[in-house]
């Protein structure tokens, strides 16, 4: 397979080149001899269409393997290393987590030259969602109450996880923006140690447009936000990061997957995103009202209520975040497409489309009218 025959998902719903060339045969041949285990490697049986990365699933002597590679731009092997610290810490408390396997020299997360390796045993089950978009809604409605149940039960686990915040910024849902009473500050705060943001912001009034998108909302919530336990959390709870023991409506979740997002956030963020995620046609808003899925909403939050109380003030305090949750993972998006990839038209969409447009949709008679169905919740 050539770089040209590959395709991710783009940022409108259609599949791209990717900005990373997908892996090569020989390429996880040579990885893989680090790992005795596993060679010889025979095939690449599949390659991600997710684009913020190049992954696949690789046939080995022992089995198949799940080879995801980096740049180091992104994630070096101290930064991958959050993330396989925390699975471990789930996979302990009998959250159904692939493990990360160890090269010969003990290491999860293998750096060569401009990139940074990570190899994952197989997850149990079927990858139904494998090829939804990120911003696809969930259909099903059992599997909504599953995914649900699935994500208290994570945020339950993650309990007594002590483990400091992410040491980056790029393609990380963390909270800290949205949970700060000046969330304009908290960002000009943190352009000392993000340089490539500061780049792309300081010729535009990014003041005014990012005050604008969080004005209708911010303050009635930040206090609350700011008061919230911190939790590490997913951060990306979408139903592609699940893999299921069948297709029916009655199938049980067997794996969770990509805790690439994850970070010290809080419970709610996570619920939040999850309705973002999986219950808003953000690719179809021309739709009017049948861009939300309300009740997808609402499975979720039963599905979360049988592991995790939600009292009323918390179904109060998640409708308030619901517009606010993206803002800080949107603009680590912006940073990734300025900064590392080098993509204007992507960061444009990312700031325009993303972090204004979700927030300014929540002001529309549709993300009023699924703000309500939030609320109805209590």
């Amino acid at each position: 397979m050539t770089h040209t025959e590959h395709l991710v998902h783009g940022l409108a719903a259609d599949d791209v080149p990717p900005d990373w060339p997908p892996l090569a045969l020989s390429e996880v041949a040579g990885l893989l001899s680090r790992y005795p285990q596993l060679a010889p490697v025979y095939a690449i049986g599949w390659h991600s269409p997710r684009p913020l990365s190049a992954a696949g699933l690789v046939e080995t002597e022992r089995g198949r393997v799940f080879v995801k590679r980096h740049h180091r731009s992104v994630r070096t092997g101290a930064m991958l290393a959050e993330e396989h610290a925390f699975g471990a810490w789930l996979r302990a408390a009998g959250l159904p987590v692939p493990a990360v396997l160890a090269d010969a020299d003990g290491l999860t997360a293998i750096e060569s030259g401009d990139w940074t390796y990570e190899v994952h045993a197989p997850a149990d089950g079927i990858d139904l969602y494998r090829e939804t978009i990120s911003w696809e809604p969930l259909p099903n409605l059992g599997h909504a109450y599953r995914a649900g149940a699935m994500l208290a039960r994570l945020h339950n686990a993650a309990e007594g996880y002590a483990a400091p915040q992410r040491g980056t910024h790029v393609l990380v849902a963390r909270s800290e923006i949205i949970a700060s009473a000046d969330p304009l500050a908290a960002l000009a705060a943190q352009l000392s140690e993000r340089p490539g943001l500061a780049a792309w912001l300081e010729p535009r009034d990014w003041r005014t447009e990012l005050g604008e998108a969080l004005a209708p909302f911010h303050a009635r919530a930040h206090a609350r936000l700011a008061a919230q336990p911190r939790l590490w959390t997913h951060g990306d709870w979408h139903v592609s990061n699940l893999c299921w023991s069948g297709a029916g409506d009655d199938a049980a979740i067997t794996a969770v997957l990509d805790l690439g997002l994850a970070a010290r956030t809080f419970a709610l963020f996570d619920l939040a995103t999850a309705i973002e995620r999986n219950a808003i046609a953000w690719l179809a808003l021309d739709d009017g009202l049948a861009a939300a899925h309300p009740e997808t909403a609402r499975e979720l939050v039963a599905g979360y209520r049988t592991q995790r109380p939600l009292g009323t003030d918390d179904i109060d305090l998640l409708a308030d975040l619901l517009p606010l949750v993206h803002v800080d993972f949107a603009l680590s998006e912006v940073e990734y497409f300025s900064a590392v990839t080098h993509s204007p038209a992507s960061a444009e969409v990312a700031w325009h489309t993303f972090l204004r447009g979700h927030a300014a949709w929540f002001a529309t008679q549709p993300g009023q009218a699924m703000l309500q169905a939030i609320r109805s919740l209590r």
